[in-house]
């Protein structure tokens, strides 16, 4: 391999430095497939009022590999949904990232494949060291492809940024575990996933990793699963470098400008409370379009300005959460000291099942519902070695999932009219002014 020409900086030490200094990093899901637009929106990012990291996101094209596909939008001057990194050249994207990307500012390329060695060898030859994504997370969502292909396809995209460090870098991958499936997944199974794949980065060569936990309907029991997160990683990941990042909310976004910032404050108040080191942002466009730069930034600042305002919580509720997710992870680790095969064993057998998701190799007995607060119970555990809490509940119902579906998005919008409305009564009238 061509040594690349790296940064310098690790995209973990920067976190972890921020971290120390009391700021949680906020990161947006930016990517434009015009290099100098992506260059743009790299250098408002860094500019940004807050403690950023830049993101480079992919189109869909190149998530599933039709790099040709890529190449004739291209040509055809046909916009993509993401940056196009395989089908541009390495020197192009080299000038996007040019005296951008760096110690102070390290950039994370994000793709969605479940077969990233291409992806992952064009951010290597464009002198960048972090990414994301996982052999399930990136696998049962976005894909049909067989799990134990994509565990191969991940043991070699992790081989290929492992090699980075014969080269003086410190390459990162953050594992989407934590994401699976938007919202309807109860936290167990999130923060379980997401710790199995930090433990498979660390047994295919990764020493900087960070683990993703996202935002769901409840406050509180989101504040206990990310608090379990972080126990059972410290526990088990011994003296890796890691941090856990929170994604503001991922399913059916608010429909208001006002409803979609009260989101996402209470995003970075729960990264905060939790002890979380990073933030992916969402925009008060995520409902109607793809984001514009200076709606990333006006993002990224809100979430900067409400994440000022609270402190680490001492303590939480312990609703059984850590001892599920604790659980779902001894079971997978007693299946195969390999991870790989631990995984494909554990989905074929059922001892993980994500609700919900059609994917072939997922079981699919699993069921959830929302109980009348907004926390997710199982309705079904199906094989898996947890226990349900939902006696007596029927089958969802289509209207029922609806209804799931749209709760935060109607919650926050009905909220920030009451915010609104309570403004209005509360702010005194503006004194009339009369000629004397």
């Amino acid at each position: 391999m061509t040594p690349p020409v790296l940064p310098a900086g690790s995209f973990g030490g920067f976190v972890q430095a921020a971290r120390r200094s009391g700021h949680l990093v906020v990161q947006p899901r930016m990517g434009m497939s015009d290099p100098y637009l992506m260059r743009e929106g790299l250098l408002a990012t860094r500019r940004a009022d807050a403690s950023t990291v830049g993101t480079i996101t992919l189109d869909s094209y190149t998530r599933v590999g039709d790099h040709e596909a890529a190449r004739r939008a291209l040509a055809e001057g046909v916009p993509l949904n993401g940056y196009p990194i395989v089908a541009y050249s390495t020197a192009t994207t080299r000038a996007v990232t040019e005296g951008i990307a760096g110690t102070g500012f390290p950039v994370q390329v994000r793709h969605g494949s479940a077969a990233p060695q291409d992806i992952l060898e064009a951010v290597v030859a464009a002198g960048l060291t972090a990414s994301e994504g996982g052999p399930i997370s990136y696998c049962l969502p976005y894909s049909r492809t067989p799990i134990a292909q994509s565990v191969a396809n991940w043991e070699a995209s992790c081989a290929i940024l492992a090699r980075l460090r014969e080269h003086g870098a410190e390459p990162h991958l953050e594992t989407f575990g934590g994401c699976m499936m938007g919202q309807l997944a109860p936290p167990g199974i999130l923060v379980a996933i997401s710790v199995l794949e930090a433990l498979f980065f660390r047994q295919h060569g990764l020493r900087s990793v960070s683990l993703s936990y996202a935002q769901q309907t409840h406050p509180g029991q989101d504040e206990e699963a990310v608090t379990a997160l972080g126990r059972i990683a410290g526990a088990l990941l011994g003296n890796l470098d890691w941090h856990i990042v929170i994604y503001a909310y991922m399913g059916v976004y608010p429909r208001t400008p006002g409803g979609a910032r009260l989101l996402l404050e209470e995003a970075a108040r729960l990264a905060v409370r939790t002890g979380a080191a990073r933030l992916i942002v969402k925009t008060s466009a995520e409902a109607h379009r793809i984001p514009t730069i200076a709606e990333n930034v006006t993002a990224l600042e809100a979430a900067a300005r409400a994440s000022e305002q609270v402190r680490p919580t001492a303590s939480v509720q312990d609703t059984g959460i850590h001892q599920e997710a604790l659980g779902l992870v001894q079971a997978v680790l007693d299946l195969d000291p390999d991870l790989g095969r631990a995984l494909t064993k554990a989905f074929a057998l059922g001892v993980l099942d994500v609700p919900y998701c059609l994917h072939p190799d997922n079981a699919g007995r699993a069921r959830s519902y929302l109980d009348t607060a907004g926390r997710l119970h199982w309705s079904d555990t199906g094989a898996m070695p947890v226990r349900g809490t939902g006696r007596g509940v029927g089958r969802m119902t289509s209207s029922g999932l609806l209804g799931s579906l749209s709760y935060v998005q109607q919650r926050f919008d009905r909220l920030a009219v009451e915010t609104a409305g309570h403004r209005q009564l509360t702010t005194p009238a503006p004194q009339k002014e009369y000629a004397r």
